[in-house]
């Protein structure tokens, strides 16, 4: 998780994401120091699709985010079914990036 990109149009730096045991991590990261639930992933294509994960120990919920940052639609998924989310593919196909996280204050 060393490559660095910023977020089409915004300047905030971007890390690309490179395993798919590294999303539960990441999410757990996210939770811990800014003590909201989730993470943004962003699928860099075309339409630089926006996406927040959550973790439950059963497995995952993912909410599709528009560009204002509202819900369009979200899904429970279990850790097997999760595989095969679209936020997984981008990863496969190099594609995936999350918002670096600080401690807020």
């Amino acid at each position: 998780m060393q490559n660095q990109a910023f977020m089409r149009g915004h300047g905030i730096p971007m890390l690309a994401v490179h395993e798919a045991r590294d999303i539960e991590f990441l999410v757990k990261e996210s939770e811990v120091l800014t003590g909201r639930a989730g993470r943004l992933f962003v699928i860099a294509g075309a339409d630089w699709l926006t996406y927040r994960v959550l973790w439950h120990p059963m497995g995952f919920k993912v909410e599709r985010l528009d560009e204002r940052g509202q819900v369009v639609w979200s899904q429970h998924q279990l850790p097997w079914e999760f595989v095969d989310h679209s936020v997984v593919e981008a990863l496969h196909a190099g594609q995936l990036f999350t918002p670096a996280v600080r401690r807020p204050g």
